[in-house]
């Protein structure tokens, strides 16, 4: 299996497919796409149906955009248990990742991922703001009901689509207490930025 990528630093699409990839156990090739170059374009069209990054290669098989790969890893990696068996914990994480996938457009535009860059209290417009009380609201209903420690128990395909948003958090050094937070999105966001998977992703930023 290959999986293509992006640059580390930026590239939050890439790094929720690698998560997921990680957490299957399963031996993978890495292809790294260098993005913000001039060559970027003509590069990503070598490997990807849409030019976008995540793309997974299994045998003659070709799978775009981060959502569909997750899924299919899900399918062909069972043993890995990347939704839960619990059908309703599990279509309640499935929600939350296509609100990622789909939403929280402020957030992403005023706090984009970079994991080079040094903390900096960024000012927060309204619709971010809005973005970030949401984001807070999901975490707390998500950990209430499953008790935690991540989305829906164990982790899952959920905490891969938010952890990209916990490096946001950090960077931009936003306080989420001052979003409706009595601590538990806070911690959480911590857990993630603490996996073994993702400390192996940073460390080659």
């Amino acid at each position: 299996m290959e999986l293509v990528i992006g640059t580390r630093r930026w590239s939050s699409w890439s790094l929720r497919a690698w998560l997921a990839m990680k957490r299957t156990g399963a031996t993978f090739t890495e292809t790294l796409v260098p993005l913000h170059e001039h060559e970027a374009q003509p590069e990503l069209a070598k490997h990807s149906p849409s030019k976008l990054v995540p793309v997974l290669r299994d045998e003659e098989l070709t799978v775009w955009d981060s959502l569909a790969i997750c899924e299919y890893l899900h399918e062909r990696f069972p043993q890995a248990r990347l939704w839960p068996e619990d059908a309703r914990l599990r279509a309640l994480g499935r929600s939350a990742a296509a609100e990622m996938h789909s939403g929280f457009a402020a957030l992403r535009e005023a706090c984009p991922m970079d994991l080079a860059r040094a903390p900096v209290t960024a000012a927060l417009s309204p619709r971010t703001q809005a973005d970030v009380a949401r984001i807070v609201e999901l975490w707390r209903e998500l950990l209430a009901r499953s008790g935690g420690p991540f989305l829906l128990g164990a982790w899952s395909i959920a905490d891969a689509f938010y952890t990209p948003v916990a490096t946001r958090f950090r960077t931009y050094q936003v306080e989420l207490a001052s979003f409706g937070d009595d601590g538990a999105a806070a911690d959480y966001a911590k857990r993630l930025l603490h996996t073994p998977e993702f400390q192996a992703w940073e460390v080659d930023v």
